[in-house]
């Protein structure tokens, strides 16, 4: 498919954004775990997320629908069965690395598969702390997907220091530690999004600078209402849509503001973007309101070194296109994991950046480029990746010609209806 889009005279609008990615995914497989039947509102009904539900479906666990409610029938640490087919994460890493956490933990072997994309991604990363908890774990030679898992019951507890900044390994290790005998600890010197903390009530504690997050092994999990607030990566799209779309005024409601997500923001005000927060409460432990967004003229420069990149690494492509229309200069560093996305982003944004008539520089783990006075459009690869789409998209809205993205239905992945959206949020 291909999305064609031209320079517009502003977006105005009030905008309910898709649920968060990240903390539906997490909300489907806690409630799985619990002892009874919890509710999800605001759960995001696209490709990643329905991946996850489809392989808990597939480990017996039941949903229905209530008052526009997602109802999981949770079986508890012990209930899930042993599947009589491959488990489909299909794109989602968040789905293979957080499942293969719970799994490491039963006592019946379990195979996760994915597709084409995500079947090149690294999972050495989470192999490894799970095999030191006692789980035997087969993957291809190169340590990617398919993984088999042999699980066992109880893990071994394990005191794990991260060696790379990863929500997912991180959560995966986590949930494991569910299974385990007595207390299993993560150390991350670099903090990622918190979310599976948030929602289990871990102990969190500083240490030496560092923070160590402790599960307690065979805690009761209770069913409970979770509340999903808008997805903060999502909505950064739109955020920079209205601040380089000169006359543009959008609301953006029940937006996620979780502190280990929002730095996004505070990178976009420090050059000069209009983003203000109109109401903050607290659900389901996840802080949430309302952001005003109105077009701005952006200068200065934006340098992400390795803790500001781990901090922002689903905003990198949007961050990079607001910078392309403001008054100073881009520079990505310490983000090598990028090539390790649904597309390699770093090559996908230079080669993208470059058909734009943009000077790249290119590196093992980031780029850096100038803003530009002029974009003129052009023809744009998605590479299979929503967040490439709907970055170069964004960058169509304010640019001159044409800016035709091709596989642009890639963006269901986290943004069902990105592209009706944007035509619907136009000034006449």
């Amino acid at each position: 498919m291909k999305q064609t889009l031209t320079r517009s005279k502003g977006l105005q609008g009030t905008i309910q954004v898709p649920g968060d990615k990240s903390i539906s995914h997490r909300a489907l497989m806690i409630a799985s775990l619990a002892e009874g039947t919890s509710e999800i509102h605001g759960f995001l009904e696209a490709a990643d997320p329905l991946s996850t539900r489809q392989c808990l479906k597939t480990l017996g666990i039941e949903f229905d629908m209530n008052d526009n409610a997602l109802r999981v029938h949770g079986r508890g640490l012990r209930g899930l069965r042993a599947p009589t087919r491959e488990l489909d994460a299909g794109n989602s890493g968040t789905t293979l690395r957080l499942l293969a956490g719970i799994l490491a933990g039963q006592t019946f072997v379990s195979r996760l598969v994915g597709d084409a994309s995500l079947s090149q991604r690294p999972m050495k990363r989470v192999i490894e702390p799970l095999a030191r908890m006692g789980a035997r774990i087969e993957s291809t030679e190169r340590a990617t997907a398919p993984l088999t898992i042999h699980g066992i019951f109880p893990l071994k507890a394990i005191h794990y220091e991260m060696p790379i900044s990863s929500a997912q390994v991180k959560s995966a290790v986590l949930l494991a530690g569910l299974f385990a005998e007595g207390d299993t600890s993560v150390v991350e010197t670099i903090t990622t999004r918190d979310h599976t903390e948030r929602m289990l009530g871990l102990e969190r504690r500083e240490q030496n600078g560092r923070m160590v997050i402790t599960t307690r092994g065979g805690m009761t999990i209770e069913p409970r209402a979770f509340s999903i607030p808008g997805d903060l990566s999502s909505a950064a799209f739109l955020i920079v849509a209205a601040t380089i779309v000169p006359g543009s005024d959008l609301l953006l409601k029940n937006i996620g503001l979780n502190p280990t997500r929002s730095r996004c923001i505070e990178l976009l005000r420090s050059i000069g973007a209009d983003i203000r927060e109109e109401r903050v409460e607290v659900f389901s432990g996840e802080p949430q309101g309302d952001l005003r967004v109105r077009s701005a003229a952006l200068r200065g420069d934006l340098v992400l070194d390795g803790k500001k990149s781990a901090e922002v690494i689903d905003e990198i492509p949007i961050l990079a296109i607001a910078s392309l229309f403001s008054q100073g200069s881009f520079r990505l560093t310490g983000a090598g994991d990028l090539r390790n996305k649904e597309s390699d982003r770093i090559s996908a944004m230079v080669k993208n950046l470059r058909a734009l008539g943009c000077e790249v520089e290119e590196y093992a783990d980031g780029f850096a480029f100038q803003g530009k006075k002029d974009v003129i459009g052009a023809e744009i690869d998605s590479f299979g990746d929503h967040r490439i789409a709907m970055a170069f998209g964004v960058a169509g809205l304010a640019a001159e010609g044409k800016m035709t993205i091709h596989g642009a239905e890639c963006v269901a992945i986290s943004f069902p209806g990105f592209w009706e959206l944007l035509l619907q949020l136009q000034r006449s």
